[in-house]
């Protein structure tokens, strides 16, 4: 059977549109879970064409609903479609499309951000991470609510090596608010610069597909939609464990419009904050007038370098959170009471600042 014969025989049979499904099983889309339908089948496989080939391919599809993007997907020859949709109120309609294409479609009844998804596919399918990517991919059409809060847990899982990517560099492709996917194809420089730009892009090679009107959907959301393609990088650009790379950033960010030093104080403790600030902006060797959209991702890999340094020499820097501190100083002023002896109620343990 020749390559075309043979995906051709992959394809679904005739089925109810996904329209007549929405009707079949009373399906309306949620607000408050900011779910919006794709009916055109053009738009999906259009999407689904920016994952690369398919055949005979392991796909998982985060949040199917009522399945236009399976379709897609399934035509395009997956071998092993795993979906995971959290609203039970879709499964029907996908169980409808697994007894379509028999042995070729998973259901899981969960959520993505909880599932162990480095369970879900047979372990020979791994490639080393130095080696091209697994013939695994993961797609999907986001609820908005999920997408920023996913998408920082698979790029951790990226750093890791874990999740999806204890199989290798599983690629994805992903619709966002058409804001985040700008903001995380930002350039240097750019407006949309932001912390999700930096924390994407030293992990992964991203590429902007194309934008989706938002009138394409149903309900049609007050927003365009963006697809967006992730390739995780052999070598990450920073080479510092994710939660110190992602709080460097965070703490940069958190003043776009000023001097990136003044993101970099809220690092340390006000007791020392002038001397270790200067000390992490001349070890790194950047500007400290510099905006934080300015930075290129050479300049946040080595302050991230120099604040690990300086982590090494005192440790519990690391736990240190400027706000915190803040709040230990607000409640003294309350209870009149020294912050420095004030106790961590969590833990119990007494909470002070790092020596300087």
């Amino acid at each position: 059977m020749s390559a075309s014969q043979k995906l051709a025989s992959l394809r679904l049979p005739p089925l109810p549109t996904v329209g007549e499904l929405i009707k079949l099983y009373n399906l309306r889309a949620e607000k408050q879970l900011s779910q919006n339908f794709l009916l055109d089948l053009k738009l999906t496989d259009k999407i689904v064409r920016q994952a690369g080939c398919l055949k005979d391919a392991h796909v998982c599809e985060v949040g199917p609903g009522p399945g236009g993007l399976t379709r897609s997907i399934l035509n395009a020859g997956a071998a092993d479609l795993l979906v995971v949709e959290k609203d039970s109120r879709f499964i029907p309609g996908l169980k409808l499309l697994s007894e379509a294409a028999p042995g070729r479609v998973r259901i899981v009844h969960g959520d993505i951000l909880t599932y162990r998804m480095d369970r879900g596919f047979p372990r020979d399918i791994s490639k080393k991470w130095h080696e091209d990517p697994p013939n695994l991919h993961i797609i999907g059409n986001l609820p908005f609510s999920v997408s920023t809060p996913l998408i920082i847990k698979w790029l951790e899982n990226i750093a890791n090596q874990s999740g999806p990517f204890a199989y290798g560099r599983t690629r994805l492709t992903l619709t966002f608010q058409k804001e985040v996917a700008e903001r995380l194809t930002a350039s240097t420089g750019s407006r949309q610069r932001s912390r999700l730009s930096i924390m994407a892009q030293y992990l992964c090679t991203i590429h902007s597909c194309f934008t989706i009107p938002g009138r394409a959907f149903v309900p049609k959301p007050e927003v365009d939609v963006g697809v967006v393609h992730f390739t995780p990088l052999v070598k990450a650009q920073i080479q510092q464990p994710f939660k110190l790379v992602e709080k460097v950033v965070r703490n940069v960010f958190q003043f776009r419009r000023k001097h990136c030093h003044k993101g970099i104080e809220k690092l340390f403790p006000e007791a020392c904050r002038p001397e270790m600030t200067q000390e992490v902006m001349q070890r790194a060797d950047v500007d400290p007038a510099l905006r934080p959209t300015e930075l290129t991702i050479p300049q946040i890999r080595a302050l991230a370098d120099a604040y690990a340094h300086l982590c090494t020499l005192e440790p519990d820097l690391q736990s240190y959170e400027f706000r915190e501190e803040l709040r230990l100083k607000h409640l003294s002023r309350q209870q009149g009471t020294p912050a420095a002896t004030l106790t961590d109620t969590a833990s119990g343990v007494q909470s002070s600042p790092p020596h300087c």
